[in-house]
């Protein structure tokens, strides 16, 4: 490949991350009609449209789909091995981008953020808060926490945390006025506090295990959110029993108002794992944060 389709082929990626030519070339800092002008040669070199203009949106075509796809990972790899010997005898810096969930951002990354902000100051985090599951090859991100190592190809996972709950809580109040439930038979007098899933837009049902087995159930009741502080509130309240991770159990300033329920039967989660590209790892500025994050967070 020729360094003029190479250039094309970022700015086409550029144009399909940004959404416009417009953005993208406010992005790449070069002025629209040379973006433009890229975009048209490298279809004339395709044979192909690989987007769809109107004259308020741009999408990509099959064909630009097609390329996207098998030329995304190919790109990031060769810039971040270009970068990764640029700087090898230079202080780590640049942008990271990380996504992850709202609850491994409170355990994991809130708490040392300044720290590593203040050790590495040449380093901008870029933070993405999104609870669903996310192709950080796709989406450009350099790293991500998650539940989990089934990963998608060239990615690699680290352990960062051992397995834990999901524990049930409820207020005095609530138990008071509805009773202390004992076995899940008990929960059809009980309300729940309900959690809504943001990549599907369902609510997820109470599982809970027994005799190693799990079970599932629908349960109704007057709260429904996708945060935890939400929930949370709502445990307070009386609302209902609700469903935290006991490591955020363990956060809140007035756990002893979230009373324990059903203990026997809590559901336990799979490992929490940082994960990321092969490529990306190798980068200083990454490396940088995954190693601290690794120090800081490994249990």
């Amino acid at each position: 490949m020729n360094n003029v389709i190479y250039n094309q082929i970022r700015i086409f990626q550029s144009i399909a991350r940004e959404g416009s030519i417009t953005a993208a070339a406010r992005k790449l800092e070069i002025t629209p009609p040379s973006v433009s002008k890229a975009l048209k040669l490298l279809e004339q070199h395709i044979g192909h449209p690989l987007f769809v203009r109107t004259t308020r949106h741009i999408e990509l075509t099959d064909a630009g789909e097609q390329l996207l796809q098998q030329t995304q990972a190919a790109v990031a790899s060769l810039e971040n091995a270009l970068e990764g010997i640029k700087d090898t005898h230079q202080a780590p810096s640049g942008l990271v981008r990380i996504t992850l969930s709202r609850f491994a951002y409170l355990l994991i990354l809130k708490p040392h953020m300044a720290e590593f902000c203040a050790q590495y100051p040449g380093i901008q985090l870029e933070v993405s808060v999104y609870d669903g599951t996310i192709n950080i090859v796709d989406e450009r991100y350099d790293l991500g926490i998650r539940f989990g190592d089934i990963l998608e190809g060239g990615v690699v996972a680290r352990q960062l945390m051992a397995p834990f709950r999901e524990g049930l809580y409820a207020s005095s109040a609530y138990l008071e006025a509805f009773g202390i439930p004992v076995t899940p038979a008990d929960l059809s007098r009980h309300r729940l506090i309900g959690y809504r899933f943001i990549t599907n837009n369902r609510i997820l049902p109470l599982i809970l295990e027994e005799n190693g087995e799990q079970l599932t159930l629908d349960m109704q009741g007057q709260l429904i959110s996708n945060d935890i502080d939400v929930m949370a509130d709502g445990i307070r309240s009386g609302l209902g029993i609700g469903r935290l991770f006991e490591p955020v159990y363990q956060l809140q300033a007035d756990k002893g108002r979230l009373i324990p329920v059903m203990e026997p039967y809590w559901k336990t989660y799979p490992p929490v794992f940082l994960y990321y590209p092969k490529s990306a790892g190798k980068t200083k500025r990454v490396q940088s944060l995954i190693e601290f994050l690794m120090l800081k967070n490994t249990r």
